[in-house]
């Protein structure tokens, strides 16, 4: 990013649920700890030549300890000889906070990075701030915006959320992947406009590719319908317009910004106790009845165990050509409060049933002891509450107030009616003919987590596609499609705009990516199952070839994209 092209300000982000964790164990072996300490290794290059260019550098690797990890800055900084100025944010931190908490962290905003900024800081370390908000701070301080711009913030808070994971806005873990060389896609940058609108590009002879399809998937990741609420402002995802602005560079116009909402989310990991696991592998007949025998033979083993999870994966095939082929896996996840009654004695017992199982058993690991597990949680605190400073080098403390709450402003905003596509009215039933074929022939999804739930985007290029999409991919049709969320609150969000649907599904992940509670701990892959899934599509809109749509994206009509 330093090298390939201009640059004002270089972002990292480095936080994430189980980051925050893996950073609490840390501080609790060292309290000089508690930062992403590859940071530090990155910098000792970068940092020289940032500060040539005249690059500021913004980056919540502070984690637990932004104070330790700007303290380490400036020491890198003596030692490789460039003179730059660190500052740093705080205040996120809630520690102490409610029993066996490991770590309790606010949702901080852009605020206290444009203070730094503004106060002439060349380096700022932050803590747990939104990923959006490494970009909006900065963009605040460029133009001199204030806490009432909420359009303006709500713009820059969306080119954020394009960057905030790096190549995945680049054609990374885009379902069309096909359509470029994604071998080595580069990162994104946006170009950012006094007025909020901004254009996402890359640097020329990078890899990967910016189009409205990449753009589009990132901007339904992780998120919860329409109003995306942050400490700063709400922006309204139903009001952002994609379009093709040259070669690699989207242009994103027309965000909408509302006030944002008078508390804070807490990010709380803590320690929910201990798991283990083994996989036993079951080869060619009668797997079944393979699987029933060792659940058998381990009951006994298990009567005491808290939480007992079986899963049996057929990916075997009959008559096939390789044992791998042949096999499939059954898998044991056990939790519980105490370390020995899920440690080395209950993985022993399974692996000691090797000579009196069923023919061809053997596991995946030898047997292991047990290792904690994190479970994650949120809450709400008044934003007033949270002692939200930027410090700088000298070590002047500027407290950064918390936005004007509008009770206290002569009341709440007026509502303003978003600029989107019309909400389509419901089209004739398709009478043309149907082929039965996989969904993501003509959709591309992307997934992911918060907490313990995911949410699964979905979105089509071309307005006939969007009509299917919106009167087929109904609740019930998810439901169906993807048989372990039938038991689970499901709620889907319309976004015209961007032709998607966003599903969020409520409590599949159990308590969040660090207890391990299923296959896919993080739901990245929900929505590829998804796109995998069989459904009858009209004819019309299956692509001549295979791995998505064969067409390049167009322009959706005036109004609509």
């Amino acid at each position: 990013m330093l090298t390939g092209g201009p640059l004002d300000v270089l972002t990292g982000d480095y936080l994430a649920e189980l980051t925050m964790l893996i950073l609490g164990r840390d501080r609790l072996k060292n309290p000089d700890l508690g930062y992403a300490k590859t940071f530090l290794k990155q910098l000792e290059e970068g940092l020289g030549l940032a500060h040539e260019r005249g690059v500021r550098i913004v980056t919540n690797a502070g984690g637990l300890n932004p104070a330790g990890l700007a303290a380490a800055v400036r020491a890198l900084a003596a030692k490789v000889g460039v003179p730059v100025s660190v500052a740093h944010v705080e205040g996120d931190d809630l520690m102490p906070y409610g029993q066996d908490a490991l770590t309790a962290n606010a949702y901080l905003g852009g605020a206290g990075i444009t203070a730094c900024l503004r106060a002439g800081a060349d380096v700022v370390v932050t803590g747990r701030v939104t990923d959006a908000a490494l970009v909006s701070g900065p963009a605040a301080w460029w133009f001199d915006w204030g806490p009432q711009d909420h359009d303006r913030l709500a713009g820059a808070v969306v080119a954020g959320h394009v960057l905030e994971c790096g190549a995945q806005a680049t054609g990374g873990n885009y379902s069309f992947f096909t359509r470029h060389d994604v071998s080595r896609p580069g990162f994104p940058l946006a170009e950012i406009a006094e007025d909020g609108s901004s254009v996402i590009t890359k640097h020329p002879g990078t890899g990967g590719a910016v189009t409205v399809g990449t753009v589009t998937a990132q901007l339904l990741y992780e998120t919860q319908g329409v109003r995306y609420q942050g400490p700063d402002v709400t922006a309204r995802l139903d009001t952002v317009r994609l379009a093709p602005d040259g070669e690699d560079r989207v242009r994103i116009s027309g965000v909408r910004g509302e006030a944002p909402p008078a508390a804070l989310k807490v990010g709380v990991s803590r320690v929910g106790g201990w798991r283990n696991e083994v996989v036993f592998v079951l080869t060619g007949l009668d797997i079944d009845a393979k699987a029933a025998l060792v659940r058998a033979q381990l009951a006994g083993a298990l009567r005491e165990v808290e939480s007992v999870r079986w899963t049996l994966a057929r990916t075997d095939h009959a008559d096939a050509g390789t044992e791998e082929e042949a096999s499939a896996v059954l898998r044991l996840v056990v939790r519980d409060p105490s370390p020995d009654r899920v440690g080395r004695a209950l993985t022993s017992a399974a692996v000691e049933l090797a000579l009196g199982s069923y023919p061809g058993f053997h596991v995946t690991a030898p047997p292991g002891p047990a290792q904690p597990y994190g479970v994650f949680a949120s809450a709400l605190v008044p934003a007033g509450s949270v002692p939200h400073a930027a410090v700088l080098e000298d070590g002047t403390r500027l407290t950064v107030p918390p936005p004007p709450d509008p009770a206290q402003t002569g009341g709440p905003e007026p509502e303003r009616a978003p600029t989107p596509a019309p909400e389509p009215a419901a089209p004739p039933a398709v009478t043309a003919p149907t082929v039965r074929a996989p969904l993501g022939a003509v959709a591309g999804a992307r997934s992911g987590d918060k907490g313990g739930d995911a949410n699964v985007g979905v979105w089509v290029e071309g307005e006939e596609a969007w009509q299917w999409l919106h009167r087929t991919l109904t609740v019930e049709a998810f439901r169906e499609l993807l048989p372990e969320t039938q038991a689970l609150a499901v709620t889907r969000h319309e976004l015209p705009n961007l032709r998607a649907l966003n599903f969020t599904v409520t409590g599949i992940l159990g308590d969040g990516v660090a207890s391990g509670h299923r296959f896919d701990p993080q739901a990245k892959a929900l929505g590829e199952w998804l796109r995998a899934r069989h459904v009858e599509v009209p004819a019309q809109l299956l692509p001549r070839g295979g791995g998505g749509p064969d067409t390049p994206p167009t322009a959706a009509p005036e109004g609509t994209r």
